[in-house]
């Protein structure tokens, strides 16, 4: 389950402290900090390995993917909270151990009161990639961009990265439409 409903106080607040910061500094504030602070930390041997590498890349998904993390795991926390303690005292009483009672009533109803937020929180990530134009990650925005710069046809080429942001995250929402169904068909059972 979520660290922060095991009953340690020292993991609950060092995760409440990781999900706090993740969620009131901006993206890009947090993309800036991994980009150009966090490497004048490491000793220069490390910063001269990095160098050899591209670390705008590698800094843009860890700052994303913390990021997100602590969206993601408040959805999935209070998706196990949502669940009635009558279900866990009722899979213990049937004799399921702790794994099989999160493996086979837990998580599935855990998932399914989750999903929706899940995927608000994956669209948002797929449109936050725009962010990491700024560190010059080339992306769709970065090369739209570029596409404005070169032809001069601002409305043109924006438009179409307006329709494919658009069109992917119609797909992302489909998908999540369709995975939400088959959790409500399988619950059903």
């Amino acid at each position: 389950m979520s660290i922060r409903l095991t009953g340690n106080k020292y993991a609950e607040r060092l995760v409440a402290g990781y999900v706090s910061y993740h969620r009131n500094v901006p993206t890009l504030v947090q993309l800036m900090l991994w980009y150009f602070g966090i490497p004048t930390l490491l000793s220069e041997s490390t910063q001269i390995w990095l160098s050899g590498y591209s670390t705008k890349y590698l800094f843009s998904v860890i700052a994303l993917g913390l990021c997100q993390a602590a969206y993601f795991s408040e959805d999935i926390r209070s998706g196990l909270r949502a669940i009635p303690a009558g279900q866990v005292e009722a899979s213990r009483a049937l004799g399921l151990g702790y794994v099989r009672s999160m493996r086979y009533v837990i998580l599935p109803q855990g998932v399914r009161n989750c999903l929706p937020s899940l995927i608000n929180h994956t669209v948002l990530l797929f449109k936050n990639t725009s962010l990491v134009m700024a560190i010059g990650v080339v992306e769709l925005t970065y090369a739209t961009r570029e596409v404005e710069n070169y032809t001069f046809r601002t409305f043109e080429a924006y438009l179409v990265a307006t329709v494919v942001y658009l069109a992917i995250s119609l797909m992302l929402m489909g998908l999540g439409a369709l995975l939400a169904r088959h959790f409500s068909k399988a619950m059903a059972r």
